[in-house]
């Protein structure tokens, strides 16, 4: 049996200056804990940069799949005859489904960094979430990938 190679796959890293920001934060615990001496502050500076960049690794660690017959977006697995059809948004349009025309039962996958996203409508009856909004690098892939998808399946 052979596995079936995934169509599309993305992870939504942290943008670099979060890293940076990782670092500022060691130095922040290291300047804090300076009066306790040369041994705490190192410490506070490795322990404080280690803390802060576990934070920014994981928040960036979700993932956007299309495997097989099925959408993965983070902890959401949606089977692509559930779906309808993808729409890409623009940064512009984005920031609109981000806020005033978001849906209360949407699932978002935001991150506020990826000023780009897709909106694909969720057409399954039984299923009270009306669209799926996912924030992407490469949205043109993302449709191209749904689209090949359902048309394989």
């Amino acid at each position: 049996m052979q596995l079936s190679t995934a169509p599309y796959e993305e992870r939504l890293t942290a943008p670099r200056s979060w890293w940076l920001g990782s670092f500022l934060v060691g130095v922040s615990f290291a300047l804090i804990l300076l009066p306790f001496g040369t041994l705490p502050m190192l410490g506070g500076l490795a322990g404080g940069t280690a803390v802060a960049a576990v934070a920014a690794s994981s928040y960036g660690a979700v993932r956007i799949r299309v495997v097989g017959d099925s959408l993965i977006a983070g902890e959401a697995k949606v089977p692509l005859s559930a779906l309808g059809e993808a729409e890409i948004l623009d940064p512009e349009e984005a920031r609109a489904w981000r806020t005033h025309k978001a849906d209360t039962r949407a699932f978002l996958l935001l991150r506020a960094y990826i000023p780009r996203a897709v909106r694909v409508l969720v057409t399954d009856p039984e299923d009270p979430t009306p669209y799926l909004y996912l924030s992407t690098r490469e949205p043109e892939r993302l449709v191209e990938a749904l689209k090949a998808a359902k048309a394989a399946a």
